[in-house]
């Protein structure tokens, strides 16, 4: 398994002590108005976050949760690289206006340019912010336990020694972090609403929602969050003139709604996802898929889903629409 593997695994295996911690309490917002003469003209230089910090302490959720919010986000990128990084940026006409960078020690060799980078952003008058990651040894231990891989920087010798080496490593470069955020206790929903205070704005974040149709015959979605079943409401299968059509047809989908407890259905279901995409948005959870079945996936729920997509993006909702089993009969 490779480092990047290890890192991830780490953040799965701590939910509870969390893997990775993200940025202290109190940081200085990031200025983009900057701009910089390339040969193409005036370009807007674009904002830049620098992740590190000890390896399980949530690097790796913490750049999630940046790119979550629209983040360019680069994993292990040699810090030679980073100015490379930011003048492409700049020449994306404001297409790639934040970049998060994770550097830490799996860079091995290429660790060392850090400091030499940090100061070519400096010279270039690149406005960057350092967020650095820690955890107590203990919480460390006991994730990398968990998953029972070892430490990067270990070698022969045990847990621990990986961690004071890694410690002594990243010393001056946690002292020049702008957010120091220890994750000794916070678990990976803690971690990200600590990301979405310092990094959302005056935003809340955002979430985006899928409406899936699809046919209990054909099974049930793997991916679904939300399943709710139509087949309360009468078959227009068994309408000879509709049997032909779609829930996309206007006379499918007005048979569908003239029916008892259809338009209450939509209205109160409606209501109860205002409450939990709520919910979902103070704990982190960016993505929802809403499954609505009916026998065959193609009246019922295909005109109970075009409903409902409509209905949640009227409230703010981003919501994609898709009908699984629509023409598969």
């Amino acid at each position: 398994m490779t480092e990047r593997e290890n890192e991830q695994e780490v953040g799965r295996g701590q939910e509870a002590g969390l893997d990775g911690t993200d940025r202290a309490d109190g940081a200085a917002q990031v200025s983009t108005a900057t701009t910089n003469e390339t040969g193409d003209g005036p370009a807007t230089i674009p904002e830049l976050v620098i992740i590190s910090g000890m390896s399980g302490a949530g690097r790796s959720t913490a750049a999630k949760c940046l790119e979550d919010l629209g983040w360019f986000v680069v994993d292990n990128l040699p810090p030679a690289l980073i100015p490379t990084m930011v003048e492409l940026g700049a020449r994306s006409q404001g297409n790639v206006a934040r970049i998060a960078v994770v550097v830490d020690v799996r860079g091995r060799r290429f660790f060392d340019n850090l400091r030499e980078s940090l100061a070519d952003l400096e010279a270039k008058h690149v406005t960057r912010r350092i967020v650095f990651l820690e955890s107590s040894d203990d919480a460390l231990v006991r994730r990398f336990e968990s998953v029972r891989r070892p430490h990067p920087l270990q070698g022969d010798g045990r847990i621990v020694d990986g961690i004071a080496a890694e410690r002594d490593l990243l010393r001056e470069l946690r002292g020049d972090a702008d957010l120091v955020i220890d994750t000794s206790s916070l678990n990976v929903h803690e971690l990200r609403a600590k990301m979405d205070a310092q990094f959302a704005g005056d935003e809340e974040p955002e979430l985006r929602a899928t409406v899936m149709s699809f046919g209990f015959k054909y099974g049930l979605p793997v991916d679904a969050d939300l399943v709710v079943d139509c087949r309360f409401l009468p078959n227009p299968h068994w309408v000879p003139e509709l049997r032909p059509f779609t829930g996309l047809n206007e006379e499918v989908s007005a048979y569908v709604f003239d029916q008892p407890g259809a338009k209450e259905f939509l209205n109160q279901y409606t209501e109860l996802l205002q409450l939990i995409a709520a919910g979902y948005r103070r704990e982190g959870k960016r993505y929802v898929t809403i499954a609505v079945g009916c026998t065959g996936g193609k009246h019922r729920s295909v005109a109970m889903s075009e409903k409902l997509a409509a209905r949640l993006a009227t409230e703010g909702i981003e919501t994609v629409l898709v009908h699984r089993d629509m023409g598969r009969e």
